[in-house]
C-alpha cells in the first residue's frame, strides 16, 4: 500500500507536531479539531502552514492512512465505521488529566489499543508514536543513518499494515521496533517500562537499547 496522504483526527500538541512530521517527508497532510474547521484553522494555517484543517469525514474520505492523536477517552465520539478499510494508526495513551477516571475508560483485561481495534472493527489498526512526548518527537527526528536516530515501537496484527507504518515511521526521522501482535503495544503505554523512553536501534539484527528517560506523557 502506498501512503500519500496523511490524515489527522486530533490537533492538539501530538497532532500538530505529527502534521510537521508528516509535510517534511513530503506528505499531503489534512487535520480535524473538536467542532468547527474555524475553531482550528487560523492555528494550523500558523503552525503547519501547508496542512490542511478540516472536518473528520473529509480527513477520513481524503486519506490512505488516519493517525488517531485525540485524548483516548473521545475516540468513541468518532462512529465506529467511520474508518472501514482504512489504516489506521493508534497513537493515543490513557492520561488521567485529560481522560478521568482509568477504570471508566479502560478495561484492565485487555490493552488499550486491543479495545480501540475492537471498536473499530473494519479498520487495520498498529500502536505507534505514542511512547516519546510530543517535544521529542518535534526534536529528534534524524534521517536515515544518524547515529543519533531514535526507535518507535510498531505493534500491528496484520503484517502487511504493520510494514506500511513502520515505513511511515522511517519516513517522519525514526527507526521501527516491529512487533507482530497488536496486544504488545501495551508495551508502551503509561506504568510500562518502555513508556516515556527513547529507544536505539543497536545493530541491524534488531537489538535495541533503552538509552535515557527523557520523554514527558503525551
Amino acid at each position: 500500500m502506498t501512503v500519500k496522504n496523511v490524515g489527522i483526527l486530533g490537533a492538539g500538541k501530538v497532532g500538530i507536531v505529527l502534521a510537521e512530521l508528516a509535510l517534511a517527508a513530503g506528505y499531503d497532510v489534512r487535520i480535524s479539531g473538536s467542532g468547527k474547521v474555524s475553531k482550528i484553522e487560523l492555528t494550523i494555517q500558523t503552525l503547519v502552514p501547508g496542512a490542511i484543517a478540516a472536518e473528520n469525514q473529509d480527513v477520513i474520505a481524503n486519506s490512505e492512512l488516519i493517525i488517531l492523536a485525540l485524548p483516548l477517552s473521545r475516540y468513541r465520539q468518532i462512529p465506529a465505521t467511520a474508518l472501514d478499510g482504512k489504516l489506521v494508526i493508534d497513537a493515543m495513551n490513557y492520561w488521567w488529566e485529560t481522560d478521568g477516571v482509568r477504570e471508566e475508560v479502560l478495561d484492565p483485561q485487555t490493552s488499550s489499543s486491543e479495545q480501540v481495534q475492537q471498536y473499530f472493527k473494519g479498520s487495520h489498526l498498529v500502536k505507534t508514536l505514542n511512547h516519546m512526548g510530543y517535544h521529542n518527537l518535534q526534536e529528534d527526528a534524524r534521517p536515515n543513518g544518524d547515529p543519533a536516530r531514535k526507535a518507535l515501537l510498531v505493534a500491528g496484527d496484520e503484517p502487511q499494515a504493520v510494514a506500511t507504518v513502520a515505513h511511515f515511521v522511517e519516513t517522519l526521522g525514526f527507526d521501527p521496533i516491529s512487533y507482530p501482535r497488536l496486544a504488545d503495544g501495551i508495551r508502551t503505554c503509561l506504568d510500562t517500562l518502555t513508556f516515556d523512553l527513547i529507544l536505539v536501534k543497536l545493530d541491524q539484527k534488531q537489538e535495541f537499547l533503552i538509552h535515557e528517560k527523557l520523554c514527558t506523557p503525551l
